[in-house]
């Protein structure tokens, strides 16, 4: 596929430039401050900041690119609408490690036994959104409000914990990201889903397992 790559000089752009590369794709990157130019291309990958995303991705969709979205803290819904009417697709999920998507699986399973939770996110102190994407995409298929700890410290990528709490026990189900690599297996599959995806909005990597 032609692609572009918003946000390639950015920490997961340069890892995912090469690796989308490697897999057959060409890569047109697009940096900060750059005109975004993609028409004519296949589809666009956005994994820039929330004060910059929305702007880009509004820019491919009315270019007449498909859109794959890593960006979190967006307003995805008039985003969604956009595509809708312009026949395209944009998919957004909020982390593209495939151990984060059974992370939330298994915590939405075990809320129907232990209903009592807190979830714990830990990133790195650049990421500006507080709590994470994944954050609140766990609470809403935990359920019940559960409260969310944000921790924004070098060192960190990416790190979740779903605390379960019961009677004389404790069930932690947590998923670390070590390095963005992890993110490039799930890319990989939202690019190769693209086309059988319906027009608009589609979120979640479990969309396309």
């Amino acid at each position: 596929m032609k692609l572009a790559l918003l946000g390639d000089r950015g920490k997961v752009g340069r890892v995912l430039a090469p690796a989308l590369e490697a897999a057959g794709h060409d890569v047109r990157g697009i940096g900060r401050g750059e005109a975004i130019d993609v028409e004519g291309l296949d589809a666009a990958i956005d994994f820039t900041t929330p004060e910059v995303g929305e702007g880009n991705v509004r820019a491919c969709l009315e270019q007449g690119v498909h859109c794959v979205v890593g960006t979190t803290g967006l307003d995805l819904a008039p985003l969604g609408s956009l595509a809708q009417e312009r026949g395209l697709v944009l998919f957004h999920a909020p982390n593209f490690a495939l151990g984060a998507v059974l992370m939330m699986r298994f915590a939405q399973e075990a809320a129907a036994h232990m209903p009592r939770a807190e979830i714990v996110e830990l990133h790195n102190e650049a990421k500006r959104d507080a709590p994470s994407g994944t954050a609140k995409a766990t609470a809403s298929l935990v359920g019940g409000d559960p409260a969310i700890h944000s921790v924004r410290l070098p060192g960190l990528v990416a790190h979740q914990e779903v605390l379960f709490g019961g009677e004389g026990q404790l069930l932690t189900i947590r998923h670390d990201t070590y390095s963005r690599e992890a993110f490039v297996p799930g890319v990989l599959l939202a690019l190769e889903k693209l086309p059988q995806l319906p027009p608009g909005l589609t979120v979640g990597l479990d969309a396309v397992l």
